[in-house]
């Protein structure tokens, strides 16, 4: 099943997508849509207005998730070419709803950074509260898969051992277009993003360290997870910041990120209208 969050008229709309038709869910967004303990049924079953899937406009999949926990660190590729060893456990931090974006909408870079670099991501999305999970309990607590890109400005991300301030910054991360049931995502999807066509990262998700069913056991051992949250997986090597020499974002550039079985995020990136 494939479900999204569209801009309307009236208001965002919840949708399931069936081919080249999405069929309104009865919810403001697949938020909220997912804190129907009959979620799954609920989508399976709704029957409301339809529209063309190519005159949707995506909002963010989950517009407002209650946390956003990103995982640093958690490709091999990565870990390798920003020069550390594998880590023991999973390098955790967080985002906050507001530097979320559509998956179509415009970046526009930040004045303050002059480093801004794409980080291609599969994003978990919760389903089921759960805590203290084990994997199997994990998993089942999955709705599904979308695509983030951990747009990150590493001037601001540097400047100390956290990385808080250089992931933060509002409306840099775009996510969606569709948030995917875990049967229709290939265990080896490719992951990949481009820059004006020149592909950037190209890797599987097969490469992670810490799996999605693994991140979702450990970090419920931490805080309770619930349905709507999101867990940013980590990202491939091909970042900017790590190449010879560095090469980051700029105004007039498309940056695409792809999963296999979910997607693209097609992102025009734009100049700041500030200074």
């Amino acid at each position: 099943m494939r479900l999204a969050t569209i801009r309307t008229p009236n208001g965002l709309q919840a949708v399931r997508i069936d081919g080249d038709v999405a069929v309104e869910c009865g919810a403001p967004d697949v938020g909220a849509l997912l804190a129907r303990a009959d979620w799954r049924d609920s989508a399976v079953n709704a029957d409301g207005p339809r529209h063309d899937v190519d005159a949707l406009v995506y909002a963010p999949v989950v517009p407002s998730p209650g946390k956003i926990i990103c995982v640093g660190l958690n490709y091999r590729t990565h870990i390798t070419e920003m020069g550390r060893d594998l880590p023991q456990y999973p390098t955790l931090f967080a985002k906050f709803p507001e530097v979320l974006i559509g998956p179509h909408d415009a970046l526009v870079l930040p004045a303050e950074s002059d480093a801004v670099d794409w980080e291609a991501e599969l994003a978990v999305v919760i389903g089921t509260s759960v805590r203290r999970a084990d994997e199997q309990t994990a998993r089942e607590a999955i709705a599904g898969y979308t695509i983030m890109n951990d747009v990150s400005m590493r001037d601001w991300q540097f400047r100390t051992r956290e990385w808080l301030q250089g992931k933060n910054f509002e409306a840099s991360a775009p996510f969606g277009p569709h948030l995917v049931t875990p049967d229709e995502v290939p265990a080896n999807a490719a992951i990949s993003s481009t820059v004006d066509g020149e592909v950037m990262q190209s890797s599987s998700i097969r490469d992670l360290l810490f799996g999605p069913a693994e991140l979702v056991a450990y970090i419920s051992t931490i805080i309770t997870l619930h349905p709507g949250d999101v867990i940013a997986t980590g990202t491939t090597g091909g970042v900017g910041h790590a190449r010879t020499p560095q090469r980051y974002l700029q105004p007039g550039q498309t940056l695409v990120t792809s999963i296999e079985g979910i997607g693209q995020a097609v992102t025009p990136v734009r100049g700041s209208e500030k200074g």
